[in-house]
């Protein structure tokens, strides 16, 4: 039983990384631009709107105030900044530059500070050195200068050509909301040789991720003109860089109700997916950018990679007649952020989905997303991810306690009638059939119950794989700290200290129990810490965290029951 106990866990584990590795194959999803109506401002919500269906209107009678527009002649930046982004946009396709998020900072490979000066500091009573701050901000916007920027407006299969990279006019130098916390927003305008004129006007919600798209595009000619409007989100995608294997960064869209990604590596020719496409975009591990249309059930998306590495991902609209003298209306919804489900999960637009809560065994997203929450509540109280894993381990480990009992006194009593087992191996060697036979009478005669030991460790599997995806999908835990060189309970432990703890305790843990098979099969069950220790190295911290704290209490548990059954 001691062997069936401990290869349950190992297989389980080793099956989590083999299908990881070798077996995860993600859905492709394509992105084009979708037809959107223009509607009354909403003003400032937390909450996504879904906006109406495309609308035409009379030329005469704008819905937007009229603004007064320098000639443009050479690509200008506009900055754009609220307490929680800073967006440079670009006159030049009208378009987004830059989009840095001011409260998450790139992975710092200084994080982990060398221990051993912290150790001399800690007992000599020395103040630690301030730690010193890393102002490498996120950047949302992976582009080159001579591709064109996200947020582009296109007609590929128009009769009229609109350029990517066309240089609009723009009705302002800067928009600072740092400390006005009113909404603004930020019109850019073109008037094309073809007869046609274009409008973009962004609206910002200082308090949130949340920007709004509004495109008028108005025929000034006398004959309609046809439009399918192509809403682009472009990022560049570098073929040195090494990928993370543990996340997808690429292409990502909602459609039909069901999540679609694929990793940037593994775009090559265009692929179309839709209708019904509730948003798309780009994603990476802990951020996105995505653009939600107003009908979905009329909207594709679209996606390609060409010889230069750039990756494109755009909502492609239906076909919009637009009359003489007319202007046709359409709405976009962005997100540009971090995967923070409270955040996400207040959009109403199943914004949520895209965290890969349930990326190794499917239906496990909610013991995630239940671990998450109650983590989170934790921590609001002792200020401390790491802590709050360890309260949370204490917590499990109570809840199967008396499980933890019921599989140390089943492997005892298992190890009592190990004697009359290894007699009846000798007996029946020749008939298996009778062996199995006197074996389960044996059981049954001193009320053993073979799968007893199995059951506690079989029951915390979820539980482990639940928490392994929290830790390592949750941005609530990026760049969290817990003491000294662990600085990341997302990353591994960059010493390996952890992991060669729970190795010892792991050791410590397997001499304590009960043998129950032969001499040389309780040998080779030795090596089993040596294996958990290799696996668990570049797992994250917090995981090992959680693990060695169980392994803990788990010794002292056997200690109790050993002392009792004495």
């Amino acid at each position: 039983m001691d062997k069936r106990t401990i290869l349950a866990v190992v297989l389980s584990i080793a099956v989590l990384f083999i299908y990881q590795f070798f077996f995860i194959k993600t859905p492709v999803p394509s992105s084009k631009a979708v037809p959107v109506q223009e509607t009354k401002q909403a003003g400032v919500e937390t909450v996504i709107e879904k906006p109406a269906p495309p609308q035409l209107m009379k030329v005469q009678k704008p819905a937007f105030k009229k603004v007064v527009f320098q000639k443009e002649e050479k690509p200008r930046d506009i900055m754009v900044e609220t307490e929680n982004y800073t967006a440079v946009f670009s006159t030049r396709g009208a378009a987004l530059k830059s989009f840095q998020l001011k409260k998450y900072q790139k992975d710092c490979t200084k994080c982990a500070r060398d221990i051993w000066p912290k150790i001399k500091n800690f007992i000599a009573g020395k103040k630690q050195p301030a730690k010193e701050k890393d102002n490498d901000l996120i950047e949302l916007v992976a582009v080159q200068e001579n591709m064109p920027y996200p947020l582009a407006l296109t007609f590929p299969e128009s009769a009229a050509e609109i350029r990517a990279d066309s240089v609009y006019n723009a009705d302002a130098i800067k928009l600072d909301m740092t400390k006005n916390k009113e909404e603004q927003r930020l019109v850019f305008s073109r008037t094309f040789n073809n007869g046609i004129k274009v409008e973009k006007i962004f609206t910002f919600d200082p308090g949130n991720y949340s920007i709004t798209l509004e495109l008028s595009v108005f025929n000034l000619t006398d004959l309609p003109i046809t439009q399918i409007p192509y809403v682009n989100w472009y990022e560049y995608v570098d073929p040195k860089a090494g990928e993370d294997s543990y996340s997808k960064e690429g292409p990502v869209a909602y459609v039909s109700n069901s999540i679609e990604r694929k990793r940037s590596s593994e775009v090559s020719k265009e692929e179309t997916i839709g209708p019904d496409v509730s948003w798309g975009g780009f994603e990476r591990k802990y951020f996105m950018a995505v653009i939600i249309p107003q009908d979905p059930s009329l909207t594709s998306i679209n996606m390609s990679r060409d010889s230069n590495n750039m990756v494109s991902v755009n909502l492609k609209g239906t076909k919009n007649v637009i009359p003489p003298n007319q202007a046709g209306l359409f709405k976009y919804n962005l997100f540009i952020g971090p995967k923070d489900y409270n955040l996400l999960k207040k959009q109403g637009l199943s914004l949520e989905e895209a965290i890969e809560f349930d990326s190794f065994i499917p239906g496990l997203k909610w013991l995630s997303i239940g671990l998450l929450i109650f983590i989170k509540f934790l921590n609001n109280f002792v200020g401390n991810y790491g802590v709050a894993i360890i309260i949370l381990t204490i917590l499990i480990k109570i809840l199967f306690w008396p499980l933890g009992n019921i599989s140390y006194k089943s492997m005892k009593e298992m190890q009592k009638i190990q004697p009359k087992i290894t007699e009846l191996r000798e007996k029946y060697k020749n008939d298996q059939a009778k062996l199995g036979q006197e074996t389960m009478a044996l059981y049954k005669s001193h009320k053993v119950n073979p799968f007893g030991g199995c059951l506690p460790i079989l029951i915390q599997i979820p539980v482990f794989i639940g928490l392994y995806n929290t830790l390592l999908y949750a941005i609530e835990l990026r760049h969290s700290p817990f003491f000294w060189w662990i600085q990341d309970l997302s990353a591994k432990d960059p010493y390996y200290i952890t992991p060669i703890v729970m190795g010892a305790t792991q050791f410590v843990q397997q001499k304590m129990t009960p043998t129950v098979g032969d001499p040389m099969q309780a040998k080779i069950m030795l090596i089993m810490p040596v294996v958990f220790t290799f696996i668990f190295l570049n797992f994250p911290s917090g995981l090992v965290l959680y693990w060695l704290i169980n392994n803990v209490i788990s010794i002292g548990q056997q200690i109790y029951i050993n002392k009792k059954l004495v």
